[in-house]
């Protein structure tokens, strides 16, 4: 049993806190009560939060950040410029387990207990005897990395540009691999896994793809997730096929309630009622979709009607880090610019409720008794937070850029004053940089 214990405040959810002291049982439940002889830890001074959910993140591109030719440029020389490191590193299992590691270690270290990769690249099937078993290779790594961090990983099997057959039967191949038939709408019996397939988008993967990759999803419940209504995607999808991205996504069985869709900066009134109507979940990313140039959401008319709304980081290659606290904090202050200004209690909601239920679960996001022990213990006794007369609302509106002392996942500490507890940082760097420049 593990007892944190007084507490400044507490954020049970978005809709209840308390003073006092939170208790995780053996479990990794959280729980009502303690025990006297349990494991106790003082967090006098803290504010204790959920484990925070990056509902959208690219963690191979947390090792190509700040590359020449990707800052301030538009979307078609983006992509190619990203394009072209990758190729040049080579894409396989030791790559991507590498840009894990450090991409899901920088989460830990700022607060995100589960993180949603959408991987999008892999390697070219023309040069592999078996480019399927390639692919389930990479997500292995992907999820071992995770597993040695103590980070809950949600893997999006994505595409982009790929053959549809060929991503159709990589997605089923990593399905059987990874779950191997003992899980539950895609997430393993321990929670710390889950698989998800997800299309780029409209104005990179085919109809075949999208409906070949749902079939997939189809057969074995998992969520289904996409990016859509980017400036970007909105001119290619009508340079293409003369129509808007939902609207195909709709015709290609893609607006439900199993769908999430990321970005959505450039919306209608009526795609707006028409997502809630589906009962489509979204996720905001605007560390990604500012500097990018792509807008920003509409998320209080996105909220207003309904939808369900997450938070992400995006990838390394638009937004450069992966501190989604901080990207909380830039939703807060940039939202005034397209309605009214979110509450940072929405924003939090956002980061935590919000991006569990884009993945279909009640589990995380939220410490309820029953919840799973992921959460945060942020220290705001300090000179950043003096003066701060809600210490809620102060997790983003002072001190930019705040790390948590301690981090739970499972109720096992995962970040120990701010240090990861199974790794070296600095080993991390070190294979990573091997690995790029070798």
């Amino acid at each position: 049993m593990l007892t944190l214990s007084g507490a400044e405040r507490i954020m049970i959810d978005p809709a209840d806190e308390r003073d006092g002291d939170l208790h995780v049982a053996d479990d990794g439940r959280v729980a009502s009560s303690g025990a006297p002889d349990g494991e106790m830890w003082d967090v006098t001074g803290c504010v204790i939060t959920p484990g925070l959910v990056n509902a959208h993140h690219h963690l191979l591109q947390t090792g190509f950040r700040t590359l020449p030719g990707t800052r301030g440029v538009p979307m078609r020389e983006w992509l190619p410029a990203m394009a072209a490191a990758y190729a040049g590193a080579g894409i396989d299992a030791s790559l991507t387990g590498a840009t894990a590691a450090v991409g899901l270690a920088e989460s830990l270290l700022s607060g995100v207990t589960t993180t949603a990769d959408h991987q999008l690249n892999w390697p070219d099937p023309r040069g592999s005897t078996d480019p399927v078993a390639d692919t389930v290779a990479i997500a292995r790594a992907i999820a071992e990395s995770a597993t040695v961090l103590g980070a809950r990983l949600v893997f999006v099997r994505g595409s982009a540009r790929d053959d549809p057959e060929q991503a159709a039967a990589s997605a089923e191949a990593i399905t059987q691999a990874l779950l191997a038939g003992s899980h539950e709408g895609g997430v393993t019996h321990d929670g710390m896994l889950q698989l998800a397939v997800g299309p780029a988008g409209v104005h990179s993967d085919s109809e075949a793809t999208f409906r070949l990759l749902g079939e997939v999803a189809a057969r074995h419940g998992l969520r289904r997730r996409t990016q859509a209504n980017e400036q970007v995607d909105t001119e290619i999808a009508l340079e293409k096929y003369g129509r808007r991205p939902l609207d195909l996504l709709e015709d290609w069985g893609w607006l439900s309630s199993d769908v999430t869709i990321a970005h959505l900066c450039d919306v209608t009134p009526a795609e707006i009622a028409r997502l809630a109507e589906r009962g489509v979940t979204g996720t905001h990313a605007p560390g990604c979709d500012v500097p990018m140039g792509w807008g920003i959401a509409p998320v209080h008319a996105l909220l207003e009607a309904g939808i369900e709304l997450g938070l992400g980081t995006s990838g390394g290659g638009s937004n450069d880090a992966g501190h989604l606290l901080a990207d909380a904090r830039l939703a807060m202050q940039v939202s005034g610019l397209i309605g009214p200004q979110l509450p940072a209690r929405t924003v939090l909601a956002m980061a935590t409720t919000g991006g569990a239920a884009g993945l279909g679960r009640t589990d995380i996001g939220h410490l309820r008794e029953g919840a799973r022990g992921d959460l945060c213990v942020w220290d705001v006794s300090g000179v950043s937070d003096a003066g701060v007369a809600d210490p809620i609302a102060g997790l983003l509106w002072a001190s930019p850029g705040r790390k948590p002392r301690h981090v739970f996942v499972d109720g096992r500490p995962v970040v120990r004053d701010y240090q990861l507890v199974s790794a070296r940082e600095a080993d991390l760097v070190a294979n990573l940089k091997v690995r790029i420049t070798s």
